[in-house]
């Protein structure tokens, strides 16, 4: 069902600001910044069919989305719709091209939650180097004493971690890293050598990267040359007993191989913010692996980050309604 701001018959007339869907309890950080200028916010408030979601834009002037799937149906449905605003950094949800033929720019909010997504991917990497959730769970089932062999506590300093991109997340998490000693390795087609070298680590190719590294963290966008990296063949020249670590996206890793190799042991654990499927079946064996750590798509979260989020979308809508420069703009649509 549409839910809609409750504005009189006078709002037929006031610009529209369609939400596709959003994981908040409410909308009010978006009305405190919307409903003062004038304009009239309509919302759906969970994923709903290409139908009902073309159905909500069609006379938007513009859109905002989290996770819905923005395909190019649902954007050949906009009529005047000046920008999409995707609540969040990935855009994978978002058919760029079909939006850039329509001449309609899509914005993501590239920068507000560098340090929870850092933190996290730190988490993960001593939660899994240090058995952190292993021992716990031992420990809560009544036993005690060391829940793996000991050939799996390890400290990051004798260890070479890989950090497969090297935006903002990526830079972020080498920063924490070289605080543990460990060696880092770089691997990003776009970054300077010599800034990687400024950072303490060492710039290198994806396939030395995998091939070298005890521990893999992956901090890449979703992309046709990215999809489906850690693969069967891969994940067949990595070391035995590798780590992997993924908070970017999914279905930068073929699920089945990842699960075939910690079946293995080839691959002697990993840590999971996103996966592909998401949310991940009931019934996968990887949840039933003591060896994998799992949440659930949260590592950008707290409470400042997800007001910047919110702020930052709508004032992005805003600005493309007045006319102004965007600032973020990911499929090379200066304006509408």
């Amino acid at each position: 069902m549409l839910v809609s701001s409750s504005f009189s018959c006078e709002s037929a007339f006031k610009m529209k600001i369609a939400v596709t869907d959003y994981s908040f309890a409410n909308l009010d950080v978006e009305e405190g910044i919307l409903r003062p200028l004038g304009y009239e916010l309509i919302s759906l408030k969970e994923k709903r069919s290409a139908a009902e979601i073309a159905n909500l834009v069609a006379d938007a002037d513009a859109v905002i989305t989290q996770f819905a799937p923005v395909t190019a149906e649902v954007i050949a449905s906009m009529r005047q719709a000046k920008v999409i605003v995707r609540y969040g950094i990935g855009v994978d949800n978002v058919d760029l091209d079909a939006a850039k033929k329509q001449g309609i720019p899509v914005c993501n909010v590239p920068d507000y939650c560098i340090d929870e997504v850092a933190d996290h991917t730190l988490a993960f990497i001593l939660g899994s180097t240090r058995q952190v959730v292993t021992n716990s769970n031992l420990v809560h089932g009544g036993k005690w004493g060391l829940a793996t062999t000991l050939d799996q506590m390890h400290a990051l300093r004798d260890l070479t971690v890989g950090v497969v991109g090297f935006g903002r997340i990526g830079r972020e998490v080498a920063a924490r890293l070289r605080s543990f000693k460990c060696r880092v390795l770089v691997s990003d087609p776009v970054a300077a050598a010599a800034d990687v070298e400024r950072a303490g680590c060492v710039p290198v190719a994806l396939n030395d990267l995998i091939s070298q590294s005890d521990v893999i963290t992956l901090h890449c966008p979703s992309l046709a040359q990215t999809r489906g990296m850690i693969s069967r063949q891969s994940l067949s020249t990595t070391k035995p007993g590798v780590i992997l670590i993924n908070l970017s996206r999914g279905d930068l890793v073929d699920s089945d191989a990842l699960t075939e190799a910690l079946q293995s042991g080839h691959v002697s654990a990993a840590a999971l913010d996103v996966f592909a499927p998401e949310p991940i079946p009931s019934d996968h064996p990887i949840l039933k692996m003591d060896n994998v750590i799992i949440s659930s798509h949260i590592a950008s979260c707290s409470v400042p980050a997800v007001r910047k989020l919110r702020q930052t979308a709508a004032n992005l809508a805003v600005m493309a309604l007045k006319g102004e420069p965007l600032p973020s703009v990911v499929n090379g649509v200066t304006s509408k």
